[in-house]
């Protein structure tokens, strides 16, 4: 009872946040679809979680900055997952595979912020605009990688031909 209590406040909590999509143009609704609109609403909330925790470690441990910039991502990402999972993409699959495939996409993640980053600022673009653009590329792939692998929609099973 109390598991379809939490889904319930979940699809809510979603169309909370994404029901505005469904006024917009038809042509528009195609380009924003309510998942990816979802996506970087939540996005956005967990990154300031990520900022603000490793302002908060900074500021009251003496973590060196390796750790403290650890520890607040991988806090915000497992905040993501959860959010992603029950109110974004509502999936009630279960959560052991999905997990296993987005630390795949989060790590990812990382080596494409790194090559990104350290590529262009190599090529002679200042470091925060490679940043930047690195983080473009990071959400473009993330939410590919959320909405196709880690949470895709499972196939009903056809019925049986005959």
């Amino acid at each position: 009872m109390q598991t379809e209590q939490r889904r319930r406040l979940a699809e809510r909590a979603g169309d909370l946040l994404t029901s505005w999509v469904d006024k917009l143009p038809a042509p528009l609704r195609k380009l924003l679809p309510r998942e990816l609109v979802g996506f970087a609403i939540l996005g956005a909330f967990t990154f300031s979680i990520d900022l603000a925790l490793l302002a908060a470690l900074r500021g009251w441990t003496s973590l060196p900055l390796p750790v403290a910039v650890s520890i607040a991502y991988v806090t915000a990402f497992a905040i993501n997952f959860v959010l992603n999972r029950s109110v974004n993409f509502r999936s009630h699959a279960p959560v052991g595979g999905q997990a296993a495939r987005y630390a795949v996409v989060i790590a990812c993640d990382y080596g494409l912020t790194l090559g990104v980053t350290t590529g262009l600022s190599a090529l002679g673009l200042d470091f925060r605009i490679a940043r930047v653009i690195a983080a473009a590329c990071v959400a473009a792939f993330t939410y590919t990688g959320s909405r196709f692998w880690v949470f895709r929609k499972q196939r009903e099973p056809s019925p049986p031909v005959g």
